[in-house]
């Protein structure tokens, strides 16, 4: 599980004007290149996570077989394990670290899919979450690589809403007296707690604590939910300056910002060629349908499907068996089609 591979990406020039010195991009892959090469599959990793967390929509028998499927998980630049602020030698480590975003990621990740494993064809792309925004960014970027997308419970383009969110999880890293502007010498515990807190309000919907449904998952009461699970997540390997970095790269996303398009969002979703099985959550609260029910309205071969219950964003997640089901299925649909 926590093996991996790196690609050596050399001097990476970004969107931002900055250049990654010696970039690294980590990945893992599951099954086999077919003799063609047109079995691949690329699956991103999201805000804060790594390859191995995105195992559970992998398997025998699944959609993401890798019997079938040769399915590459990049992790993303800023997690720790790809270039991050955490590894990266000075000038630009910890606080000097620069502002990646979503085309950066997709950029780096195609060198990967060419340069490493001559693949020019993408039988599918897909993703949660943040991993949904780099699934998009494919379909823009490499209109005539990438055969089928599903993002879900993801977007397009960050919304205005979903900004305030994350401007409440950033506060709450910075605000931590340890957090030293990013130079600390140990993680700033107390602020990682409390952004553990802010994101406890988001992740899953209203209904979901209202139905105590935190029980099914193995905790006593609210407080054990908000200890055992939000803050062990925060607090389990993950650094406030890798967060704050994918943290502006979520909070600036935009296929719209992507080369030709100046800024136009339904112009880029309008130039993606790809099949897109669009799979927002009924109560996700970072990514309600209603906004990719807009980005499928720009999209040409477009079909949403809203994954129903009220796990909120967490349906992506594979934490129940009832999405977990829902989302293969809809998977091994579109792979068929």
């Amino acid at each position: 599980m926590l093996e991996y591979d790196t690609f050596e990406l050399g001097d990476f020039p970004l969107r931002s004007g900055a250049t990654l010195r010696g970039a690294r991009l980590a990945y893992q892959t599951y099954g086999s290149l077919a003799p063609d090469r047109g079995n691949a599959i690329v699956y991103p990793t999201w805000y804060s996570g790594w390859h191995w967390n995105n195992e559970w929509l992998i398997g025998a028998g699944m959609a993401l077989d890798p019997e079938r499927y040769f399915i590459i998980v990049p992790n993303m630049l800023g997690n720790g394990l790809s270039s991050s602020p955490s590894n990266t030698p000075p000038p630009y480590d910890r606080a000097r670290f620069p502002r990646v975003t979503v085309y950066d990621n997709v950029a780096a990740q195609h060198r990967l899919v060419t340069e490493k494993f001559g693949i020019d064809r993408l039988a599918l792309v897909t993703g949660w979450s943040m991993g949904a925004g780099q699934t998009y960014q494919w379909a823009v970027s490499h209109p005539d690589m990438v055969a089928r997308i599903a993002p879900f419970c993801g977007s397009s383009r960050t919304s205005v809403h979903n900004k305030v969110f994350l401007e409440g999880v950033k506060a709450a890293l910075t605000a931590d007296d340890a957090f030293a502007g990013g130079w600390y010498e140990r993680q700033p515990a107390k602020g990682l707690r409390a952004a553990a807190r802010v994101y406890a309000g988001w992740g899953f919907s209203q209904a979901f604590y209202w139905e105590r449904l935190y029980e099914r998952l193995g905790y006593s009461s609210l407080e054990d939910f908000l200890v055992g699970f939000w803050e062990g997540f925060f607090l389990d390997g993950r650094d406030a300056n890798n967060l704050l970095t994918m943290l502006w790269t979520w909070q600036n996303a935009d296929v719209g910002a992507s080369p030709g398009f100046g800024g136009d969002t339904a112009a880029a979703l309008g130039s993606i060629k790809a099949r897109a099985l669009v799979l927002p959550a009924e109560k996700d609260l970072y990514f309600p349908p209603e906004d990719e029910a807009w980005a499928v309205r720009h999209m040409p071969n477009a079909e949403l499907r809203v994954i129903p219950g009220v796990w909120g964003h967490f349906a992506g997640f594979g934490a129940n068996a009832e999405d977990t089901r829902f989302i293969d299925t809809a998977l091994r649909e579109l792979l068929a089609q």
